[in-house]
């Protein structure tokens, strides 16, 4: 493969992702993205919002209201135009062609960078990628962009957002704070990597703040161009249910006789849930989502990928207590969406 260098690049190329578009920068992962952006300062901004949107967003900033509703792109095209990254960040359940039409619209504008809409599990883990209903929309979303040939994608795989899958109830990390039970898939002791929002956010900063390419032969510093048309792997814990549950326990000053502890098998809840999302009830996609990643480890993407990416972002260390005493907050104020 031949490398490409900053110098050899025409009159007017800067090395440096300067103008970012975000859909959905109020959104739970898109504002976090935002206030890392923002706190870099190394960016210009443009908040993409819909016409009836009445939603505060940081000022500063250049906010521009499109209707992309209809079949058309025209008008996101040219808000598009000259702008180096487009971040897309909609709820999961989106329509597959409203993710499209930003696709669509990044490539005829040639926006060089496009981090689509998929967060949390990576392509590299192929039991997922090819599981039926749960890898076929992320696999849509790469193939498309690929084919237009334009924008080069970067995903970050980050696994479950911790403090939302935490505070979110039994069938994501097995806990329910209001009932105190706790269900522990495959005897608990499975390592998951897993990721807090504002690590997310905070990795999403420090990859557009890269410089694009090397500036020639002797430049060895990371750059986008390595994660080009693949992902950035990251996380803020390795932990096992066990030692969730025992970050809980100080963080709510609780001891075993406190909780009631259930086993389940993480392959029995994804085949019942798999049957009755393939019968049309969606109420159990969370659990049938959930439990193939617990299975055959699934969850341990250090074992898959090998080092992440952490390091090369210069991402801080966290404080797991910290994070659960959130998520615990969360839970018992009812702002996540709970699933049994």
């Amino acid at each position: 493969m031949i490398k490409t260098y900053a110098k050899d690049q025409p009159r007017g190329f800067h090395n440096r992702v300067e103008r970012v578009a975000i859909v959905g920068a109020s959104g739970r992962i898109g504002s976090h993205i935002t206030n890392a952006l923002i706190e870099n300062g190394k960016h210009e901004i443009t908040f993409i919002t819909r016409p009836e949107s009445n939603i505060r967003l940081p000022d500063g900033h250049k906010i521009v209201k499109v209707d992309y509703s209809g079949s058309g792109i025209t008008e996101l095209v040219d808000v598009l135009r000259d702008q180096d990254c487009l971040i897309v960040t909609m709820a999961v359940t989106a329509p597959p062609d409203t993710v499209s039409k930003f696709s669509r619209a990044a490539a005829q504008a040639r926006v060089p960078y496009i981090m689509p809409n998929w967060f949390g599990i990576g392509p590299e883990n192929d039991a997922i990628a090819k599981e039926e209903i749960i890898g076929s929309r992320m696999n849509a979303v790469v193939a498309e962009i690929e084919q237009l040939g334009v924008s080069a994608h970067l995903l970050l795989g980050c696994q479950f957002w911790y403090e939302f899958s935490l505070a979110g109830g039994p069938s994501r990390y097995g806990f329910d704070f209001n009932k105190r039970t706790l269900a522990l898939f495959d005897g608990g002791d499975k390592p998951m990597d897993t990721t807090t929002w504002a690590q997310s956010g905070r990795a999403v900063a420090a990859l557009l703040s890269l410089k694009r390419l090397p500036d020639g032969e002797e430049d060895g510093s990371t750059t986008l161009a390595q994660f080009e048309n693949t992902t950035a792997y990251v996380r803020s814990f390795r932990v096992t249910q066990k030692d969730m549950f025992e970050s809980v326990k100080r963080v709510t000053r609780t001891g075993d006789a406190d909780w009631t502890i259930t086993y389940e098998s993480s392959r029995a809840n994804f085949e019942d849930g798999m049957t009755k999302v393939k019968a049309g009830d969606f109420t159990t996609f969370t659990k049938m989502l959930y439990s193939r990643v617990w299975m055959d480890n699934n969850a341990d993407l250090e074992g898959r990928v090998g080092k992440l990416h952490n390091e090369a972002l210069g991402l801080p260390i966290e404080d797991l207590d910290e994070a659960t005493a959130e998520a615990v907050r969360l839970a018992l104020a009812g702002e996540i969406p709970f699933s049994h």
